[in-house]
């Protein structure tokens, strides 16, 4: 049995690779910050109770994460889903108007935390078969793709993130590691509103396949849902 590790399965992107994984026959460690008010997981979990583990983390919470790491210290971790990230959308749109408090926090959850679970998972990621770390980024932290300006908080956070992993990548090389870097799309979550282009299952069945096909030669490329090279 494969195993996956996925933070922010709550809702949206992070339960449907959740419900995919468990489905396709997976065990699945599940983070959300609140289990208790994580309805739709518990329901999924009660479902599926021999595939599916939800476990309490705040990815801002590098202690608890740390923690998380030593109570699986004896399990082995295919794939680790970076999906957990925040949107800032007050006072985003204008320099003028900048939240400086939200844009620190937003570089806690949507940088930093990637990184910091990499670094707690890599001994479980190291041993395993498939030796996968993977972070939901976003196209809107393409420089070259950034034609509408604003959402500063979130754009470089997940401009950030995606030289973060380009680095880890490269350090990781020589361990066997492959780090890729995803676009979900414009996805219909809370997130990405009801406009949004394509359901969370088209989201995630498509990153499903891209993962299953990142080989070395992809480590540290950033790509679309549906295998599309995202531009830096």
């Amino acid at each position: 049995m494969k195993t996956v590790l996925i933070t922010g399965t709550n809702r949206g992107i992070g339960l449907e690779f959740v419900r995919q994984y468990a489905h396709d026959g997976w065990l699945v460690h599940a983070c959300t910050r609140n289990p208790s008010t994580s309805d739709e997981l518990n329901r999924l979990a009660s479902q599926n109770p021999d595939a599916i583990k939800i476990h309490a983390l705040d990815a801002d919470n590098h202690t608890q994460i740390e923690q998380l790491s030593q109570t699986l210290s004896t399990e082995v971790i295919d794939i680790l889903i970076n999906n957990a990230g925040v949107y800032t959308v007050a006072r985003d749109t204008s320099f003028h108007q900048l939240d400086y408090e939200a844009w620190a926090y937003a570089f806690r959850i949507n940088t930093m935390a990637p990184l910091k679970m990499a670094d707690a998972f890599y001994p479980q990621i190291a041993r395993s078969e498939l030796k996968k770390i993977v972070t939901i980024t976003s196209k809107m932290g393409s420089v070259s793709d950034n034609r509408g300006g604003g959402s500063y908080v979130y754009r470089s956070s997940k401009s950030a993130v995606n030289i973060v992993m380009k680095s880890l990548a490269i350090d990781l090389e020589s361990k066997g590691i492959i780090v890729g870097l995803l676009h979900p799309g414009w996805v219909r979550t809370d997130m990405g509103g009801p406009n949004a282009l394509i359901s969370t299952e088209k989201s995630v069945s498509g990153m499903r396949r891209v993962i299953d096909e990142l080989t070395h030669t992809d480590s540290g490329r950033f790509f679309a849902y549906d295998g599309q090279t995202i531009p830096w």
